[in-house]
């Protein structure tokens, strides 16, 4: 496996590092930039899409012929990871969650029509989309989170389609989106009893209970909590066949949270960033911070951290690329990039003391969102059983070489 760039995609990154070296960074230390829930505000959003697109790097996964770049996954890593060097990349350039996995869901399994309807909107950047699926438990304890089989908001045939009832919550961006994705359930079959449906925000028959606060900042339209109380969707809004929910959630989440691991590796490293050049620069008891060895061992331990994580995304990636289903491979990136993160937030705060605990840097943002990044997608624990029950039916074909399809 050579991981070697290619000179069209090491252009592309280059092209991507100068437009938020030069103008999204900047716009971090002003607080005008930034939104009631900390992040960039919705004018200057518009003002910088615009930008990115008229120079070439706006929406990366998504066919040329649809207006996108057309990548494969391994080629968008270190674009991703580019990215999300500031805190305001990746919605720039059409590359954040949610958008980013429900392009892809779209893409590969909705039919032209409602490609044209449900997809090309988002691609334009004309709307805002949001993937319906986490639900609060209820009084028998069940709700889906890491496990889909949970699900009890249902969805029952009606003369013309289907009408939803039950609750869904932390469903990211939900306030501001217009396209949603939403998984229910149409029967008792434990393999086979989810479908996914389409609905535009002005549908009646549902609302927002509640934008719930969260502990970091909010990526545009928070995290919220949803009622479902007779929503019709008629059946041409049905995603992909009756029963076919998990399969939609399956291949939805698995390259999400690969692309997840790709932009926290851009906030891991600018945490690094930020704090090489103070300990550059600091001096403490006789000598610059950077030439203690206690300092070089945290710089040099985070740093090596990110790298494993690098690998194992970029290793993933060219799977996925294969048409491997590389799901052992996006576990162990997810537990190993979410703790890389931490870590390096964790690391550069500790290096810059009070620097680092204030708002002079973006290094304080970034150590409240990294912390979720444990939870969001599976929970480190749910990738670890994911990987200890491929390591039971693998046994030693757990460390082969090469891929598969599992």
């Amino acid at each position: 496996m050579d991981f070697a760039l290619s000179p069209e995609i090491e252009a592309l990154c280059g092209r991507i590092r100068a437009f938020v070296n030069d103008r999204l960074i900047p716009l971090e230390q002003d607080r005008a930039s930034y939104d009631a829930h900390e992040n960039i505000a919705p004018g200057l959003l518009r003002t910088l899409r615009a930008e990115a697109r008229a120079q070439g790097i706006w929406a990366l996964n998504v066919p040329k012929a649809r207006g996108g770049m057309g990548l494969g996954m391994a080629e968008i890593a270190p674009c991703y990871e580019e990215m999300n060097r500031s805190i305001f990349g990746p919605v720039v350039f059409l590359a954040a969650a949610p958008d980013d996995g429900n392009i892809r869901l779209l893409n590969m399994v909705a039919t032209e029509a409602q490609k044209d309807k449900w997809l090309q909107p988002i691609i334009d950047g004309e709307v805002q989309s949001a993937f319906i699926m986490t639900e609060p438990m209820d009084e028998d304890g069940k709700g889906c989170g890491s496990d889909p089989s949970l699900t009890y908001t249902r969805a029952t045939r009606t003369n013309t389609g289907w009408k939803i009832h039950g609750r869904k919550w932390f469903i990211t961006g939900a306030e501001s989106s217009k396209h949603f994705i939403l998984m229910a359930r149409t029967s008792d079959d434990d393999r086979r009893g989810l479908s996914a449906f389409l609905f535009h925000a002005d549908t009646p028959g549902w609302k927002i209970i509640r934008r719930i606060e969260i502990m970091g900042p909010e990526e545009h339209g928070g995290h919220c909590e949803l009622e479902f109380d007779g929503l019709e969707i008629p059946d041409e809004d049905r995603l992909m066949e009756v029963g076919d929910g998990l399969r939609a959630t399956q291949i939805r989440l698995g390259p999400a949270r690969l692309t997840h691991c790709m932009r926290w590796l851009g906030l891991a490293r600018r945490c690094l960033e930020i704090a090489a050049a103070h300990i550059e620069q600091r001096r403490s008891f006789g000598q610059r911070l950077v030439d203690k060895e206690s300092v070089q061992g945290l710089i040099g331990q985070a740093a090596m951290e990110i790298q494993i994580g690098r690998l194992l995304t970029m290793q993933a990636a060219w799977k996925l690329d294969q048409g491997d289903l590389a799901r052992k491979d996006i576990s162990m990136a997810k537990i190993v990039v979410a703790d890389a993160l931490q870590k390096a937030a964790d690391t550069a705060l500790q290096l810059m003391g009070a620097k680092g605990y204030s708002k002079d840097t973006p290094v304080e943002w970034i150590y409240r969102y990294a912390r979720q990044a444990r939870l969001v997608d599976g929970a480190s624990e749910v990738h670890r059983m994911v990987l200890a029950n491929f390591l039971r039916r693998e046994k030693v074909d757990f460390f082969k070489w090469g891929h598969g399809k599992g």
